[in-house]
C-alpha cells in the first residue's frame, strides 16, 4: 500500500500570531492592573467569602 507523503501543518501566518500575542498581553495587563484598585480586591474577596 503506497501512502502519500502527509504534508505540514501550514504555519501560522506572522501576523495573526502577533495578534494574538498582544491580545493576550492586554488581557493580562487588564487583568493585573483590576489588582490595584481597592474596591475591586474587597468586591472579589466578598465573592470568594460567600462560597463558603
Amino acid at each position: 500500500m503506497n501512502m502519500p507523503p502527509a504534508h505540514p501543518a501550514a504555519p501560522v501566518r506572522p501576523a495573526l500570531r502577533w495578534l494574538a500575542w498582544t491580545g493576550a498581553v492586554l488581557v493580562c495587563l487588564a487583568v493585573f492592573g483590576m489588582y490595584t484598585v481597592p474596591d475591586f480586591m474587597v468586591m472579589l474577596a466578598d465573592q470568594v467569602w460567600s462560597c463558603f
